[in-house]
């Protein structure tokens, strides 16, 4: 028997951005799946109908694959062996990216499952792209270390980097934290380091600003709760 194929299908990285998300082809690919695995179903069967889901919500099979479901992957390739194509949702953005969807994804290589990504918005690609930094040599380092002195060192770490290799350093927070690891960066790195902040992408308080160091110390901003990407060059 053919097995389905594993669709990676990005959503929406703020409220009521739809329109800036959906492809057509994303939207004839949704209305022929009824099977998605999803990190929260309450949002993703929201994002299904922003996109113009024609399938009755009644008749979908939704499978959660919050932190508390991920012991068994196996659970979630019933309906992939069987013939069926299936949807993978991260909660926002594209699946497999900073997102734990790239378990799916792996399994589903290791069963011999075609895997197909949809266009949609990455956060870090976006960020990337506005902060003016090289665009050729960059890494993501994900969230950083939650003690203040290990994330101290991994700050001048970084900064060292940027410098050194001319290669783009990008990093998150927890939102509620933005403030201490921003109020950390400017402490840790030199005057001259370009630092680009970039947040709410793609909402209409979008706020993408690239300056040094020297002058984001003479600045005040806010980031609190703010989901928020930070690079360094």
């Amino acid at each position: 028997m053919q097995k389905g194929t594993l669709y990676l299908i990005p959503v929406p990285l703020a409220e009521e951005v739809a329109h800036k998300t959906f492809t057509p082809y994303l939207v004839d690919t949704i209305n022929q799946i009824d099977t998605y695995i999803v990190e929260n179903s309450k949002t993703a069967r929201r994002f299904l109908k922003e996109a113009g889901l024609t399938t009755p919500q009644k008749d979908l099979i939704v499978h959660d694959y919050g932190k508390h479901n991920r012991t068994d992957l196996g659970q979630f390739f019933v309906e992939l062996a069987a013939g069926k194509d299936v949807g993978l949702m991260s909660e926002a953005g594209c699946p497999g990216i900073a997102d734990p969807g790239a378990e799916i994804v792996a399994e589903a290589h290791k069963r011999g499952i075609k895997v197909v990504p949809l266009v949609g918005p990455s956060s870090i690609l976006l960020a990337l792209m506005a902060s003016g930094f090289n665009g050729q040599s960059f890494a993501f380092w994900g969230y950083l270390p939650i003690d203040k002195e290990q994330r101290t060192k991994r700050i001048k770490d970084l900064d060292l980097s940027a410098s050194r290799y001319k290669q783009t350093q990008i990093f998150i927070e927890t939102p509620f934290r933005n403030n201490q690891l921003f109020e950390e960066v400017l402490k840790s790195c030199k005057p001259n380091t370009q630092v680009c902040v970039a947040s709410n992408l793609t909402a209409e308080d979008e706020f993408i600003k690239t300056q040094s160091v020297y002058n984001w110390r003479k600045e005040e901003i806010d980031l609190h709760k703010q989901p928020t990407i930070f690079l360094l060059y």
